[in-house]
């Protein structure tokens, strides 16, 4: 049996300041806009959800490099599609997640912060997995995995494999170690070491 043509794409329900407190960190929006948008394109009903229901948007992700044309006008559409199941998001913990046949995790800097522990999250992307479907991430959104486990072999899903994600090094180049250290989390290549992933 295929997995269902039903995707969530999970969004971090945290932020926090950056750059000694001028910025603040939350959902990139481009980072769950652009699935979304092909995701639906390719006839997937698209869900998002939090751990809270909530969400930030990202201060950097809101500037005209990255947010412009049809991205921009969708974001600034309150009734858009994506801009309803953002702003009205459940609880992941409300969520069931053995309907889904994709979990994609966007991301944000924040995502470091709340990804690890999102528990609810984390169980809609075992199902997922356990369930033979795909579970993806993009930039920080592999702190998502920090405790996803296959559940026939309870060894972490990334185990052994190759995974794209934002790199130390980056963040040592944008300036900003010091602030992500001080909330007391992995970069997302650590986790990857950590969890015998490259």
């Amino acid at each position: 049996m295929s997995p269902a043509r039903k995707a969530l794409i999970s969004i971090t329900s945290a932020s926090a300041s950056l750059f000694n407190g001028k910025e603040t960190t939350g959902l990139f929006i481009s980072e769950a806009l652009h699935p979304y948008n092909v995701l639906v394109a390719a006839g997937f009903e698209v869900d998002l959800a939090s751990e809270t229901g909530s969400y930030t948007p990202d201060w950097l992700s809101q500037q005209p490099d990255f947010l412009n044309g049809e991205d921009l006008k969708t974001w600034n559409d309150v009734n858009s599609s994506f801009r309803q199941k953002l702003d009205n998001m459940p609880k992941a913990a409300d969520v069931d997640g053995t309907q889904y046949g994709l979990f994609y995790a966007s991301a944000g800097h924040a995502a470091l912060i709340d990804y690890p522990t999102a528990t609810s999250l984390q169980k809609i992307a075992e199902q997922v997995w356990a369930n033979g479907g795909v579970v993806s991430s993009v930039c920080h959104g592999p702190a998502i995995f920090a405790n996803i486990l296959d559940q026939s072999t309870g060894e972490p899903i990334i185990k052994g494999r190759r995974i794209t994600g934002f790199t130390t090094e980056a963040e040592n180049t944008m300036g900003i170690m010091s602030d992500l250290r001080s909330w007391g989390g992995e970069m997302v290549e650590e986790l990857a070491a950590r969890l015998g992933a490259t």
